[in-house]
């Protein structure tokens, strides 16, 4: 009786310890943006209309938290049809045979007070490599409708020509047409899972 009873115990603490919190991306008050530079003098934005993501976590302040996380790479948009044609095309992303991004954490560690460091592995074009994000976590708080809300903001920068995006054009001036450096921002409010 008393080995079933401690046998009981460790199990219902080993549960309690390593027990996931689960979270789901909320789409609609979410956002994921890049911006890159054109021409050297200028900066073009664009967004990605369709991803979704999670995040697994066994402490409430989401050290060691697990993120998944894809884009799907058709819904890109930069207000420009042809320039975003020109993006899903072999030139640049090859939507058609890689029509996802993605991204699968390796760590999620507190820097200092609200500031995180998210390392993992983005993957584009069937290009897997090591990325860290700067994460700024905004708080957790209870909608109107009873959901338990967290919200983040994520920024990394990511060299393309290390994803094959390696289209390049040079202006008059010997300038790259469209910049190597591609900064990523993703603004994003997670739903706790009921």
């Amino acid at each position: 009786m008393k080995k079933s009873l401690l046998a009981a115990s460790i199990t219902f603490l080993s549960t309690a310890l390593f027990a996931q919190t689960r979270w789901n991306v909320d789409n609609v008050h979410s956002s994921v943006k890049f911006n890159v530079t054109h021409l050297v003098i200028s900066e073009v934005e664009g967004t990605f209309k369709k991803f979704n993501g999670s995040i697994s976590t066994p402490n409430t302040d989401f050290t060691d938290a697990a993120v998944d996380f894809a884009v799907d790479i058709n819904s890109i948009s930069t207000d420009n049809e042809m320039r975003d044609n020109h993006l899903k095309s072999d030139d640049f992303f090859n939507a058609a045979q890689y029509p996802n991004m993605t991204f699968k954490s390796t760590s999620f560690k507190k820097v200092s007070g609200n500031k995180y460091q998210l390392k993992g592995n983005l993957t584009i074009r069937n290009v897997t490599r090591p990325v860290t994000f700067d994460v700024s976590y905004g708080g957790s708080m209870k909608d109107p409708y009873g959901n338990i809300k967290a919200g983040f903001k994520a920024t990394t920068t990511i060299d393309r020509f290390n994803y094959n995006l390696k289209w390049n054009s040079l202006t008059e001036a010997g300038g790259a047409v469209v910049g190597k450096d591609v900064t990523i921002e993703m603004r994003l409010e997670f739903a706790q899972a009921k």
